[in-house]
């Protein structure tokens, strides 16, 4: 049944991206605010059928920590849909991605009207010191900048592996970090179809002050973020430092989709 429900949502996930983006093309043609209507109804709908569909509920919690206006985000990547979800809630999202998805027809399109933030990696420091010049003009224009410190999804109990790239934005825009706990993996894997019953949540932490120096800085906000994510998965202290350490194995995974069922 769960192979089944997954299916299902798979082809009404694409569908909807084709329809969306097809059909709501004029908004290209228009000022970004308008391409951005897009992007997040388009996730708001998305939302709907992993509920109705897959069974997977998105919950939104530490509310009062969300930013509305020109903040710093860094979130726990463990699947697609932690791209897909904060365009559902934050005012102005605006994510750091691949420069190679770029091109796609309509994907990489609206991704270039809504002004996202694309990185050549390959580039290395020549790609750190553009990213951090795209995200202060962006910061600028009062926007909410999302980046995933481990830089790719990770599937759930992998060892956690920082990037530089958030340390370089936390120095260089000099404000806060909000730190985005999720356990979006447990449902949503980072690799695979199946999508399993339960709720994913996506907790907004209290923000990191700005002005500590960098190793500070990533000690804290890796420790936060994983104690975070870790509890999100009902892991006792112990536990959560095992998530750290990517010792989270298949029988624990099953016993929190049995509870989310």
């Amino acid at each position: 049944m769960t192979a089944l429900r997954s299916l299902l949502f798979v082809a009404w996930l694409y569908l909807s991206m084709a329809v969306f983006a097809v059909g709501l093309s004029p908004a290209l043609l228009m000022p970004y605010r308008q391409a951005m209507w897009v992007i997040r109804h388009w996730a708001r709908f998305c939302l709907f059928g992993l509920r109705w569909i897959a069974g997977v509920k998105v919950e939104f919690r530490g509310l009062e920590h969300m930013p509305t206006g020109a903040a710093l985000l860094a979130g726990k990547h463990q699947g697609m849909l932690d791209v897909i979800a904060p365009f559902a809630i934050l005012p102005d999202n605006c994510f750091i991605m691949k420069k190679e998805l770029m091109p796609l027809p309509f994907f990489g399109w609206f991704a270039w009207k809504t002004k996202m933030i694309a990185v050549d990696r390959s580039a290395h420091a020549k790609a750190l010191k553009d990213m951090v010049k795209q995200a202060r003009a962006r910061y600028a224009e009062g926007r909410q900048i999302l980046i995933f410190p481990e830089g790719t999804r990770a599937p759930v109990g992998a060892a956690p592996d920082y990037k530089p790239g958030i340390a370089a934005l936390y120095r260089d825009l000099d404000c806060p970090c909000i730190p985005m706990a999720t356990n979006s993996g447990v449902h949503w894997p980072a690799h695979g179809f199946r999508r399993y019953p339960g709720t994913v949540v996506y907790e907004f932490l209290p923000a990191i002050p700005a002005g500590l120096k960098r190793a500070d800085f990533m000690a804290r906000l890796e420790a936060e973020l994983e104690a975070a994510s870790g509890a999100l998965l009902g892991l006792p202290k112990e536990g959560v430092d095992a998530l750290g350490q990517g010792l989270v194995d298949a029988v624990h995974l099953d016993q929190v989709r049995d509870r989310g069922a």
